[in-house]
């Protein structure tokens, strides 16, 4: 789902911007929440992907989440990405569950690791200064990012170019 980038979140991207590292920063208009990736798909099962996905949502209404704190994947000595993660999430954790669980007859393989929600905001390339980065990390730890009205999840299709991704709404359903 997609992530409105609230100046706070904003002011973290640009002076993340700043940090002696080449990072490949996310274009604001591309922050969004990943709730199960699927790779490769044929378009021809997009109608029981949509069929999962209303099932994945039946009985939940809109919520909202606190976009809270950053980190980093894998740790900080190796690091890869840089996220912002999320509190009261229980109803994302909830919906991607049962994403997992409906996904595996149509050929896709149960999550190994528990889902960890988050928005990724840069992909490290090469890191410079380690301590102006850790640095700048633990400044935005404990911010408050802002709330994030979910109401919807999507189906995307992402083609990847020199310039970045482009991505697609395929399908869209409403929580109740």
């Amino acid at each position: 789902m997609e992530v409105e980038c609230s100046p706070p979140l904003l002011e973290f991207m640009r002076e993340l911007k700043n940090v002696p590292a080449q990072l490949k920063m996310v274009e604001p208009k591309n922050v969004h929440l990943t709730l199960k990736f699927l790779g490769n798909t044929e378009e021809e099962i997009v109608p029981d992907l949509e069929a999962v996905m209303r099932r994945s949502v039946e009985g939940v209404s809109s919520f909202e989440v606190n976009l809270h704190g950053v980190g980093v994947f894998p740790n900080e000595n190796y690091i890869t990405v840089i996220w912002v993660g999320m509190e009261k999430e229980q109803e994302l954790a909830s919906i991607a569950g049962k994403l997992d669980e409906l996904l595996q007859p149509l050929g896709h393989k149960k999550e190994r690791r528990p889902f960890s929600p988050h928005i990724t905001v840069a992909r490290v390339k090469r890191i410079k200064d380690r301590d102006a980065l850790i640095t700048t990390l633990k400044r935005y730890k404990e911010t408050d990012f802002g709330m994030m009205k979910v109401d919807s999840i999507k189906l995307k299709k992402s083609v990847l170019t020199p310039k970045g991704p482009i991505y697609t709404t395929l399908k869209e359903v409403e929580l109740g």
